[in-house]
C-alpha cells in the first residue's frame, strides 16, 4: 500500500467555494458496497435509503471563530488560529509571521497580551492567554475556512451544522452542513433516529499524507467523547436490527474510538479522551454499518478512510464517476452515501 494508491485528479472548478441553499439540496451519490451499484439522488432523498429503527450518529461539536490578529512589541502582524485549548488559557495554535519566538508577548486588538510559551513543530505555537479566550473569540474572532476555499463567506453559520453544540472545532464535521431541521424531522417521523457524539476537528484534517507509506504517517490526536447515553441508543438500536449510521468520518473516528473500550458483547463503550485512531485499509470497523460523508482530498487521511470502509478500487472509481458528472468536492460540496 503507497501513499499515491489514493490519488486521483480533481480539476480545481470542482471544489465548491460556496454552499448549496437550501442545505439539503446538494447531491447525493449512494454507493452500495453489496452491489457495486451507483445511484445519483439529492440529499433530501436521503430517507429513501434509511429505515425505521436506524440510528444516525452526529458529531455536534461548533466551530470556534478561531482566527485572530495580534501584534508584536515592534508592530509587526501576526496571524493566530487556535487549534486545540490544552488548559483554561492555554492553547495549541498556528502563528503567522517571523520570529515568533518563546517568551515573546504579543497584542491582542483589545489590549490584552498572550505570551508565546513554546515552540512547536513548524508554525505550532503553545500560547497562554491572560483571560478568557471564548469571549475574545465572540468578539473579535473570524472562521477559519480551509484553505481551499477563496470565496468570503457572507454567513458564519453556513459553516456550522444546524445541530452543532459544543465549541471547539477548528473545521466543520463537513458531511453534517447538508441537514435541515426540516429533514431531519422528516427522518425522525419515518422511525430513524440521531445519537451525538463530539470530536472538535483539528485542521490536520486537510493535510495530506506526505510519506510515500501511509503506514508511516503520524496522525495527530483530536479530541472525542460518546456519552454513556449515546453508548446506549446504539446498543438498543444493534438490538432492535437497526443500523448505525456515522455522519461524517469524525463520527466514525468517535464511534470505533469507543468500540476500542468496548468490552465484551458491547458494540461501543463510553468514551471520553484523544484519539490518535488512523484507518487506513485492512481495519475491521466495529461500530459503524453505513456512513454519510463528503468527498476528501486526494492522498488525505479521509480517503484512506472511507477506502477501508467500501474498498479503494470502488471508491476511486465512484470518485471518477463523481468527477465527470461535475459533482462538487470537498467541504461545501456534494454528498455520498455507503451503504
Amino acid at each position: 500500500m503507497r501513499t499515491d494508491d489514493f490519488d486521483y485528479f480533481l480539476p480545481p472548478e470542482r471544489i465548491a467555494q460556496t454552499p448549496v441553499e437550501p442545505r439539503h439540496a446538494s447531491r447525493l451519490l449512494v454507493v452500495n458496497r453489496a452491489t457495486d451499484q451507483l445511484e445519483h439522488r439529492h440529499f433530501w432523498e436521503v430517507g429513501d435509503y434509511l429505515r425505521p429503527g436506524d440510528l444516525l450518529v452526529v458529531n455536534h461539536t461548533r466551530v470556534l471563530p478561531a482566527r485572530i490578529f495580534a501584534r508584536k512589541p515592534t508592530g509587526g502582524k501576526v496571524e493566530i488560529l487556535l487549534l486545540r485549548q490544552e488548559e483554561d488559557q492555554v492553547w495549541e495554535a498556528l502563528v503567522g509571521g517571523k520570529r515568533v519566538t518563546a517568551g515573546l508577548s504579543l497584542q491582542l486588538e483589545d489590549g490584552a497580551s498572550v505570551k508565546v510559551e513554546a515552540v512547536l513543530d513548524g508554525s505550532r505555537r503553545r500560547l497562554r492567554f491572560e483571560g478568557p479566550v471564548q469571549a475574545y473569540l465572540e468578539r473579535h474572532g473570524q472562521m477559519p475556512l480551509p484553505p481551499y476555499i477563496h470565496t468570503p463567506l457572507s454567513n458564519p453559520e453556513r459553516y456550522q451544522t444546524v445541530y452543532a453544540a459544543q465549541p471547539g472545532s477548528a473545521a466543520a464535521p463537513t458531511a453534517g452542513l447538508h441537514f435541515t431541521p426540516e429533514l431531519m424531522d422528516a427522518l425522525r417521523a419515518k422511525g430513524v433516529n440521531f445519537a451525538a457524539v463530539t470530536l472538535h476537528v483539528g485542521l490536520d484534517t486537510f493535510a495530506p499524507v506526505t510519506e510515500d507509506d501511509p503506514q508511516e504517517h503520524v496522525i495527530h490526536t483530536e479530541w472525542c467523547q460518546l456519552s454513556a447515553e449515546t453508548a446506549a441508543q446504539i446498543e438498543a438500536a444493534r438490538q432492535a436490527g437497526g443500523r448505525v449510521i456515522a455522519v461524517g468520518t469524525t463520527s466514525v473516528r468517535t464511534l470505533e474510538s469507543a468500540a476500542r473500550a468496548a468490552g465484551p458483547g458491547q458494540s461501543v463503550a463510553a468514551y471520553s479522551g484523544p484519539t490518535d485512531l488512523f484507518i487506513l485499509p485492512g481495519y475491521k470497523f466495529r461500530a459503524v454499518d453505513a456512513m454519510i460523508t463528503n468527498f476528501h482530498l486526494p492522498r488525505s487521511t479521509l480517503l484512506m478512510l472511507v477506502s477501508a470502509f467500501a474498498g479503494r478500487e470502488r471508491m476511486l472509481a465512484a470518485y471518477a464517476e463523481a468527477v465527470r458528472l461535475e459533482y462538487r468536492f470537498f467541504s461545501f460540496g456534494d454528498a455520498m452515501l455507503i451503504v
